[in-house]
């Protein structure tokens, strides 16, 4: 059941609101290897299927997906939900990559907001929110906090054409208590 909203504006957030992201995104050979070698990332784990084989006696049968196609996956599936209105990013940080992702692993995400903060700009305000991203299995490989600037409904709404329309973001839970989605 997607719940997504094209209007997801700061007002619409509050801290607490926990989000769990409807769609799963599976990791291809293709994406680890584009990613591994247009950054030129030179440890074979991530391209050399012989290598990784031999490795810790055999452990591994296939090549551990790059860490940073793992998080771009992750908060790339958080962004409909929480930056869709996003002006910008302003950083990601602790960020933890806690178990491997091989290719045909699925990777889903869910998006915790722990903070909303005036900024210097009237137009908008400073979300942050944790991110988790998780095998299909349940395992955790990931988390990191993101901050975004995003538009205030106040001052973008009309030339959004949203006028007409109040918030409908959708949350699975607010202050802990469930509200479904």
């Amino acid at each position: 059941m997607a719940y997504t909203s094209d209007d997801s504006y700061w007002e619409d957030f509050a801290v607490g609101d926990v989000h769990e992201h409807v769609r799963g995104r599976t990791v291809s050979n293709e994406d680890n290897l584009a990613v591994t070698h247009s950054t030129l990332n030179t440890a074979q784990g991530h391209f050399n299927l012989d290598y990784m084989r031999g490795l810790m006696g055999g452990i591994f049968e296939e090549r551990l997906v790059m860490g940073a196609v793992n998080l771009a996956i992750i908060v790339g599936l958080t962004s409909e939900d929480m930056s869709e209105n996003a002006i910008r990013d302003v950083g990601m940080t602790e960020i933890r990559l806690k178990n491997p992702v091989y290719r045909d692993d699925t990777l889903y995400a869910s998006s915790e907001v722990v903070a909303l903060t005036e900024s210097d700009r009237p137009d908008a305000g400073l979300m942050t929110y944790r991110f988790t991203g998780r095998k299909a299995d349940g395992t955790e490989v990931a988390t990191g906090l993101r901050t975004v600037l995003v538009k205030r409904r106040s001052h973008w709404a009309e030339k959004d054409g949203n006028s007409d329309r109040p918030g409908n973001l959708k949350v699975i839970t607010r202050g802990g208590v469930d509200v479904g989605a």
